[in-house]
């Protein structure tokens, strides 16, 4: 189990984005079957979001849920806009497109209030401060209950902390994507990072660590990475003294990372979600997790 504000959800999520990329691969009878399957496996996490197939995603999970809605955070968000005719992707921290796009998402979702509720990106155009501000308005309201970062600073999540608690920050982490890391984050006498929030020479910090400091969740999307030889040959190895899979492996890294860390690797398939849901039984050893740790990542390359 981990800790997510005042309650426990499972170990490992479920990201849902997969479910709705392409309207040509979409399965929305089967998905909706899987997201139940989930919750019946412990999967009380799950990852969404407003741009999703253009808030296709949300409605998916809206119409898994219903019934068993107060068995599961839901975390969704918002200030990632398509533009209906080219597709194109604009950022938008607006308050007033944020007050639309949370009522939005609260009819598609078929709930009166969301979980976690997270801008999705920052808006250079608008300041931090204000889009805050205003979703800490709809916690007052009643409408959201908890709010998120996405692929931010440590200096974006601390001026945000400041006006409003940040009781998650959600952004890409793996073993092929260690920037949330930070560059000093160190491994102590117990196997776990440390938690200063700093990052010698790493303009981003390690928002992993800040989340441990300031009692905030990490949740890690794409924990199976996007492919390197270098690390996947590590991670089969590892993956052959443990007898499981090369993927629970990596799951299991990513939980090792703290007990803040929620990892919601997506899936469509039921196979997948049952070798992903046991990855938090994977218990790696000191020698496996700097075994691991000494595998070069891929050169640059944050989101």
């Amino acid at each position: 189990m981990r800790r997510f504000a005042d309650r426990h959800v499972g170990a490992v999520g479920l990201g849902c984005t997969g479910m709705s990329r392409a309207e040509s691969d979409r399965n929305d009878r089967r998905s909706v079957a899987l997201i139940r399957e989930a919750v019946d496996l412990g999967v009380t996490f799950l990852d969404t979001g407003d741009a999703y197939g253009a808030g296709h995603d949300e409605t998916l999970v809206g119409r898994a849920l219903r019934g068993i809605r107060d068995l599961v955070v839901v975390g969704t968000g918002a200030g990632l806009v398509a533009d209906p005719e080219t597709g194109r992707i604009r950022r938008d921290g607006t308050p007033a497109y944020v007050r639309g796009a949370v009522e939005a998402s609260l009819r598609r979702l078929e709930t009166e209030t969301v979980d976690l509720y997270y801008l999705h990106r920052v808006d250079p155009e608008v300041p931090l401060a204000e889009t805050w501000g205003a979703m800490a308005e709809l916690v007052a309201e009643g409408k959201v209950r908890h709010l998120g970062l996405s692929q931010v600073t440590v200096a974006q999540a601390e001026e945000a902390h400041r006006i409003h608690p940040v009781a998650a920050i959600r952004s890409e982490l793996s073993l092929w994507t260690r920037d949330p890391l930070g560059t000093d984050a160190r491994r102590g006498a117990d196997g776990r990072r440390n938690a200063d929030g700093q990052g010698d020479g790493d303009v981003r910090g390690n928002v992993v660590g800040w989340c441990a400091a300031k009692g905030a969740a990490f949740v890690s999307y794409a924990p199976l990475g996007r492919g390197n030889p270098g690390v996947a040959d590590v991670v089969r190895k590892v993956a052959e003294r443990h007898a499981v899979t090369p993927a629970q492996i990596a799951i299991a890294w990513t939980l090792a990372q703290g007990g803040h860390v929620i990892p919601v690797p997506g899936t469509t398939r039921q196979s997948h979600l049952y070798e992903h849901t046991r990855a938090a039984g994977v218990d790696l050893t000191e020698d496996d997790l700097a075994e691991l740790d000494a595998a070069p990542p891929p050169a640059g390359g944050h989101r």
